[in-house]
């Protein structure tokens, strides 16, 4: 429930003083893209437009990362060892997220953090880390948030969410976290009723300029191999050219690889981002490839987030509807028409 309101004119001390008590990333419009980036003053921020051209899944898990070092000179007592490399501790505050990206975290959570596993870099970030959402007034025409369990002005995963309301922006603090934020900042305004109806107003009219629709209730249903097997995963491969974007655009997308890098006798650890998408991906040390044609790692991409993860999990698609892979692959590949393929097959 919204209970607070800001206005616009007050924005920039609001920000000012979130930078003074956290690592504040916010997005930033660079030549023609906007991403999100560390700000020091309010004026870097840009809430201008709609999603950014890349998720902010690269502040929690970053695209390249270091994570130990380690020796090779037998002489030093760090020979052999590896050394986990200090995370910043200091708290950081994602500014202006979008509900889509914040969803996709949790989603990410199941892969990164759960009771019985963790990866204690992606768990660290998480705690130290507050989520500052921004309602989408005017969603992409390729969104469609609202087919998979999210929607422009949800609320799972914030901590904070902003509402746009022309002069002002509502607040809603959701979590604990998030109302000691507001109150820390000393955000008192309370909302009006009119500000209460402006907003379920401005949630009605977003929801309704959502053109974009995908059928979901019937993938859970396919036999996996039937799906696995089926005809038209060569007409969908057939424009691939293998290049990755979908995957690094994509706030879902998880795979990464581990590599040592060595300096004379000192080296490093590193974690970069990787893709299913990249034929050297599966490939094996002795050679084979499970999947060396393109086919099956196209297949791998939209099997893996459509019937897999909800499989095991339960939890819906992986996959918040943010359209970036429609707006940004070269060749038009839509993975709304792939949902449609899936969910409407039939043996």
């Amino acid at each position: 429930m919204v209970d607070r309101v800001i206005k616009k004119t007050e924005l920039a001390d609001f920000v000012a003083r979130l930078v003074e008590k956290y690592r504040v990333y916010a997005p930033v419009r660079e030549q023609q893209t906007t991403n999100f980036r560390e700000i020091s003053t309010a004026d870097q921020v840009d809430l201008s437009g709609a999603n950014t051209t890349l998720s902010p899944k690269s502040l929690i898990l970053p695209q390249s990362e270091t994570m130990f070092e380690f020796s090779l000179d037998r002489t030093s007592e760090k020979a052999g060892i590896l050394y986990e490399i200090e995370l910043d501790p200091l708290p950081r505050l994602i500014f202006g997220i979008r509900p889509c990206d914040a969803k996709a975290f949790e989603l990410l959570d199941l892969n990164f953090s759960t009771p019985s596993h963790q990866d204690p870099w992606w768990a660290r970030r998480r705690q130290i880390t507050t989520l500052v959402g921004l309602g989408c007034n005017t969603p992409c025409p390729t969104c469609f948030c609202t087919s998979v369990g999210c929607g422009p002005f949800a609320t799972e995963g914030l901590d904070v969410l902003l509402i746009d309301l022309d002069k002002e922006f509502a607040i809603q603090g959701i979590t604990e976290k998030g109302q000691r934020l507001l109150d820390d900042m000393d955000i008192k305004a309370e909302a009006s009723a009119t500000k209460k109806e402006a907003v379920s107003a401005q949630q009605s009219s977003s929801l309704q300029s959502i053109k974009s629709v995908v059928p979901t209730e019937g993938l859970q249903d396919h036999e996996v191999n039937a799906l696995f097997n089926a005809e038209f995963w060569d007409k969908v491969q057939f424009a691939c050219i293998n290049c990755g974007v979908c995957t690094f655009v994509c706030p879902t997308c998880w795979c990464f690889d581990i590599q040592d890098e060595v300096l004379k006798n000192n080296g490093l650890r590193l974690r970069n981002w990787d893709s299913c998408m990249f034929p050297l991906f599966t490939l094996h040390g002795s050679g084979h490839n499970p999947r060396g044609q393109k086919l099956q790692r196209v297949r791998q991409r939209f099997m893996h987030k459509l019937k897999y993860f909800p499989d095991k999990y339960h939890n819906g698609v992986a996959c918040v509807g943010c359209g970036r892979c429609v707006q940004q692959c070269p060749v038009n590949i839509d993975i709304r028409q792939v949902f449609l393929l899936m969910n409407n097959f039939k043996i």
